[in-house]
């Protein structure tokens, strides 16, 4: 999709399930959806409007949602404190734009070297980490869910090439989160800023680098007309979970039923929106390198080395911070990621170098 297109009439959205019974008017409830998106944006945009349309059918047209798009109701980067203030029921976005509130949120979005998007979600449902993710954010009246993962982001969108870890220090760069600690720790002067300002930043020369998502959305938001090097590994965002996050008192006012409604309309879209991103990441790609003339380059490894050692430092500084609960989520993150990750190297890591090996790819 060209951002022209995408700006004038946005994708087509996922439409509202037909419910198998109307519900009685004085049981339902009028929910607003804050989002951190532009409207239909391919991707993040798109999955939120699964999310309030799943909402509605799982609780039989008891609870209907009326999603905002990031600056129609409360400015992208505003949805967190509008749904802590009760000025909307509930939120979509990711973790990884609210390291002001804490930096323990962070964590639950994406790590630099971390989760990957399956361990993400085995973290929070099989390593206690959804313990953790409730007791933080509850402490902002705030009842949160992760609903979707982007899988492993791209390094993103450079005007010239990077041919050592050298040419990063003083680059202009847009990321997030806990990304952005690893990048200044090399020297990159980071920034943070939404998706289609990014565009803006490396049209004027506000920025020399910047990642978003991956190559679906990417594509939408058009930075392969102003910059060709498109750079992997991602390793500041092995996955990005996307949350579905509540205002609590709203929540708690659900009867049972409702509650369970909104929690499994999260979980039961986490998998066909990671899937989706994967399918799409590889058919936008596809067009991106045979169409638009990009070139696609793997990072230095030197890159990768100083990244890494960055990386560390940036876990090592949240062990040890004045945070006990921001301790607690790291320690809880390190013990998994360790766990697990030694684990893939003979499962999911031993069976794609496998594939790799024979097929090529």
């Amino acid at each position: 999709m060209k951002r022209r297109d995408f700006l004038k009439a946005g994708a087509v959205g996922v439409a509202a399930g037909t419910l198998a019974t109307p519900a009685l008017a004085q049981d339902v409830r009028q929910w607003k959806m804050v989002t951190a998106w532009p409207k239909n944006l391919p991707g993040p945009g798109v999955a939120a409007q699964m999310l309030a349309d799943r909402i509605e059918v799982l609780s039989g047209g008891r609870i209907k949602v009326k999603l905002y798009a990031a600056g129609e109701l409360v400015p992208g980067r505003g949805v967190f404190d509008a749904v802590s203030e009760g000025t909307a029921e509930l939120y979509h976005a990711v973790p990884a734009y609210w390291g002001s509130k804490s930096k323990g949120i962070l964590m639950f979005g994406s790590q630099p070297f971390g989760l990957r998007a399956d361990e993400q979600f085995g973290w929070l449902y099989h390593g206690g980490g959804q313990a953790l993710y409730d007791q933080m954010y509850a402490r902002f009246g705030l009842k949160p869910f992760l609903c979707g993962n982007s899988g492993p982001q791209w390094q993103g969108w450079f005007k010239n090439e990077i041919k050592s870890a050298e040419d990063l220090k003083g680059l202009k760069f847009r990321t997030t989160g806990l990304a952005s600690e690893m990048c200044a720790k090399v020297g990159m002067s980071v920034e943070a800023m939404s998706g289609p300002a990014m565009f803006q930043a490396l049209q004027t020369g506000a920025l020399d680098a910047g990642e978003f998502i991956g190559p679906w959305t990417d594509s939408a938001l058009g930075y392969y007309q102003v910059a060709k090097n498109y750079y992997w590994s991602g390793v500041g965002e092995p996955s990005s979970a996307e949350e579905c996050v509540v205002n609590s008192k709203a929540y708690n006012d659900l009867p049972a039923d409702l509650q369970q409604a909104v929690a499994m309309a999260c979980e039961s879209l986490y998998n066909p929106v990671w899937t989706e991103y994967t399918t799409k990441h590889a058919i936008a790609l596809k067009k991106l390198v045979a169409e638009e003339g990009v070139q696609v380059r793997k990072l230095p490894d030197d890159v990768i080395d100083a990244f890494g050692v960055a990386a560390k430092e940036v876990v090592s500084e949240l062990r040890e911070d004045q945070d006990e609960l921001v301790r607690e989520i790291t320690e809880s993150f390190v013990a998994y990621r360790d766990s697990v990750g030694s684990y893939m190297t003979y499962a999911d890591n031993g069976q794609m170098n496998a594939r790799a090996h024979v097929l090529g790819y």
